[in-house]
């Protein structure tokens, strides 16, 4: 259970649903590449909308996607499309629907490769989170050096919607990097 008057970072509105996403998992490293490979999704599907709005079809977007499962995804084809078109639980964006499933593959691709999602992304920190102290969110940059080398080699992979914004966004989510910003009492050693 959150605590809805605890300081936190400023774009953790009253919104519940935000609350309880900024306590419980923005920031937290993870390492598991289906979570991994479904924040990668959802932040591609943000892009040009607030993340508000993919927040809340989240579990719109796990029952139509199969629960982010790469393997399932990548045997997707033009009925699939199809009926992800109609679903008006994600975000129907016909080039966003499309690179979830190019995404998939590339990522099937990239595990075999690599041994898998984690260890290929995480490379892109140095394997251990990024500890950053920003005062205001105006001090957080919209993308780093990380997120920029992360999307080009993404994109060199056949990966879509991963630009340097998208991946910094990821890597924030997912805990590569650590922008909770230092008034927030997550970075107090306070509890929700």
């Amino acid at each position: 259970m959150t605590t809805p008057d605890l300081p936190r970072c400023g774009w953790a509105t009253s919104d519940p649903l935000y609350i309880a996403y900024h306590d419980e998992e923005w920031g937290r490293p993870v390492h598991d590449d289906r979570r991994l490979f479904e924040m990668l999704i959802l932040e591609g599907a943000q892009a040009g909308l607030s993340w508000i709005t993919i927040l809340k079809r989240r579990e719109g977007y796990r029952k139509a996607f199969h629960g982010f499962d790469p393997a399932r995804i990548a045997r997707y084809g033009e009925k699939d499309v199809t009926r992800l078109m109609a679903d008006p639980g994600i975000i129907r964006n016909r080039a966003k629907v499309e690179a979830t499933i190019k995404n998939a593959r590339a990522c099937l691709a990239l595990q075999e490769e690599a041994g898998g999602l984690s260890p290929f992304l995480w490379r892109f920190v140095g394997g251990e989170p990024r500890v950053n102290r920003w005062k205001t969110l105006k001090e957080v940059p919209p993308e780093t050096p990380e997120s920029k080398a992360m999307s080009k080699e993404l994109k060199r992979r056949g990966f879509g919607f991963v630009g340097p914004t998208v991946c910094y966004a990821f890597m924030q989510a997912t805990g590569m990097v650590n922008d909770h910003i230092l008034s927030c009492f997550l970075r107090q050693g306070r509890s929700a």
